[in-house]
Formats: structure tokens, C-alpha cells, sequence
């Protein structure tokens, strides 16, 4: 007589009973909103308008798509502005962070390291601080009469009008040696409303002081999840490495870290969406200035809803930034997939 493996009856009701109301919750106050607000973006619609659900705003379709990337005009540039400014600061927040979490890790991981209580919450507190308010501080160090310029003032460094510059540091290091204008081919072409001379501008000095203030309030996050990762690799891995006479970087580098690959995926991934989603440091501390140079998409979104009222653009911007961020998560899981995987999948599924 052979035993039913599957859910009887009522387990299944009392499964659906359990996940039903976070089911609901969802559904309300995740699902719903943005649906509504993937309508919303089709509209020409303001709040003064009425209810864009019952005829108070325009149907325009992708118009508000089509003024970010086709129309030449003030929302597409700032737009492309926002997005150079987004590209450049993800590239160095990305990489920086993860490197300095696993350093610390790798650090606070040493069995002869006394005090590891007090590294641990000291590296860990700037993550749990609110960010406003180290943004807030962040701002009065930079302010004209701020610690920062007080201290660049000492070496010759005129630190206000530094900070102010709209000039990316790239623009900044090739005028050391001269080169203060755009050259013809790439001042007189451009890409979606920017010439090549603006996406090569890099990161203006301010959105540097946001990358520094980024990557040190966020690297004690991710610095626990390495740690925790570390600490779960099997001491006997580390004692064969030695034993085999692996020094201790080709140990890190062909032991310990191919077996990391999950948590470096995953902090990878976490990075990559923070970044690309940055709002708040910019809010507080430079509102897109100085000339745009800190604007970011999330931002833009919120200043195009909140400030001027075009709410179906804002839209737009908040589900062109979420298709990027889809896209490039699925790159980087494509690029760091397990290529042996396939082929030990095939392997399981040949009969003995």
C-alpha cells in the first residue's frame, strides 16, 4: 500500500490561511501602487487635475518615455545628466565598497586580533546611523568655513571655489596639463543630448564627497555579511591550503575566495541597486548642484513629481530606472554564473 506524499486538504487551507493576509498586504500597498503608478506614467497628469483614474489627466501613451531618451529638450538632458552622474558614481562606489568590506572582514577575521567586539560595532555603527544625519554632517564639513576647507586652505587650496567647480575631476586632471576645452571631435558630437567631452567628464568634486560618504556608511553592512560568509568555510579547507604550501595570498585568492562567490554575489548585486536608487545624501546635502553635477535619476523623479508637477514624467523616470537596474542585475548574475554548473548538472542526469 503505497503512502500519499502530497498536501492533504486541509493543510493546504490552513497554508493559504497563513500566507493569505501578507498576501493581501502585498497585493495593497506593493502590487497595486505600481500598477497605478505604470499608469500614471502614460498620463499628463497633476495632482490639481483630480483623479488621473477617472479622467483627470491626459492620456499622452509614451510620450513622458519618449521626452527622456528621443526629445531634444531640458528633460532629456537632464535626464542623460542624471544618468552620467548615476554611471560614475556607481562605478566607484561599487567596487570601493566591496573591496573595503572584505578587507575588514578578512581583517576582523584573524583569530589573533584582540578587541574584535569593539572593531566590529565601531566599522559597524555608520551603517545604522541615520543617513540624513550623517549627510548633515558631511555638509557642514564641506561648507565654506567648514573643517575640509579650513584644512585645504593650509596647503594653498582655495576649498570653496573648489567644491563649487561643475568640472568633473577627469576635466580637472587634463587641465593640470593644459587641456581646458574639449577637442573638436568630441565637443561637436554627442550621444542623447550630452557631447562626448560631458560623459567624459567623470565625477564633479562634490558627487566625490557623496562616493566617500557612501562608501563609508555602507562597507560595515557588507563587511558582516563577508565575515559571517568567512566564518562558515570549514577550518579544514584553510589547513590543507597550508599544508599543500599555498602562501597567504594565493590561499585567499584560489581557496577562500571561490568559496565567497555567493556572498559576493549577493553584496555585489545589493551595491549595484543602492547605488543606482541614491537619493537621500543628495537631497540633503547638494539638491543636484553644483550645475547638475550630483543629479541623479532618483532624485530627478522626485523633483520632476514634487517640484514641478509633471508627475507622469516622474513616473516615467522611477520605471526607466527600474528596467536598468533589472537589466544590469541580470548581466552581472549572467557574467558571474557558475559555468560549471551545466556540466555537473549533465553529469547527475547520466544513469549509472
Amino acid at each position: 500500500m503505497s503512502r500519499s506524499t502530497g498536501i492533504r486538504g486541509n493543510e493546504k487551507v490552513a497554508g493559504w490561511l497563513f500566507v493569505g493576509p501578507m498576501i493581501v498586504v502585498l497585493g495593497l500597498f506593493l502590487v497595486l501602487p505600481i500598477f497605478m503608478a505604470l499608469w500614471v506614467s502614460l498620463l499628463d497628469w497633476a495632482p490639481a487635475r483630480g483623479d488621473p483614474f477617472s479622467g483627470g489627466g491626459e492620456y499622452v501613451g509614451t510620450d513622458n518615455y519618449r521626452s527622456l531618451v528621443a526629445v531634444d529638450a531640458l528633460t532629456r538632458t537632464d535626464f542623460m545628466k542624471s544618468m552620467r552622474n548615476t554611471f560614475y558614481y556607481v562605478l566607484f562606489v561599487v567596487p570601493l565598497q566591496t573591496v573595503l568590506a572584505l578587507f575588514l572582514a578578512v581583517v576582523l577575521n584573524q583569530k589573533r586580533l584582540r578587541g574584535k567586539g569593539f572593531f566590529r560595532s565601531a566599522f559597524y555603527f555608520p551603517s545604522v546611523t541615520s543617513s540624513v544625519a550623517i549627510s548633515m554632517v558631511f555638509l557642514f564639513l564641506f561648507l565654506n568655513n567648514g573643517g575640509i576647507n579650513k584644512v585645504l586652505s593650509w596647503v594653498g587650496i582655495d576649498g570653496p571655489s573648489w567644491f563649487s567647480d561643475a568640472n568633473g575631476v577627469f576635466h580637472l586632471l587634463l587641465g593640470v596639463v593644459g587641456v581646458d576645452q574639449a577637442p573638436g571631435a568630441l565637443g561637436a558630437n554627442g550621444v542623447l543630448g550630452l557631447s562626448f567631452w560631458e560623459w567624459l567628464a567623470g565625477p564633479s568634486v562634490a558627487l566625490c564627497a557623496i562616493i566617500v560618504l557612501v562608501v563609508w556608511t555602507t562597507a560595515g553592512t557588507f563587511m558582516l555579511m563577508f565575515l559571517a560568509a568567512l566564518q562558515d568555510i570549514p577550518v579544514e579547507v584553510d589547513e590543507a591550503a597550508l599544508i599543500d604550501g599555498a602562501t597567504t595570498w594565493r590561499k585567499f585568492r584560489y581557496v577562500t575566495l571561490p568559496q565567497l562567490k555567493p556572498v559576493l554575489f549577493l553584496v555585489l548585486t545589493l551595491g549595484l541597486i543602492s547605488t543606482w536608487q541614491i537619493f537621500d545624501q543628495v537631497y540633503v546635502m547638494s539638491e543636484g548642484n553644483p550645475d547638475k553635477t550630483t543629479l541623479t535619476p532618483a532624485f530627478l523623479s522626485y523633483r520632476e513629481s514634487f517640484v514641478s508637477q509633471n508627475w507622469g514624467t516622474g513616473a516615467a523616470i522611477a520605471f526607466v530606472l527600474f528596467a536598468v537596474i533589472l537589466l544590469l542585475t541580470l548581466i552581472q548574475r549572467w557574467v558571474m554564473r557558475d559555468k560549471d554548473e551545466p556540466r555537473r548538472r549533465r553529469r547527475a542526469e547520466v544513469p549509472a
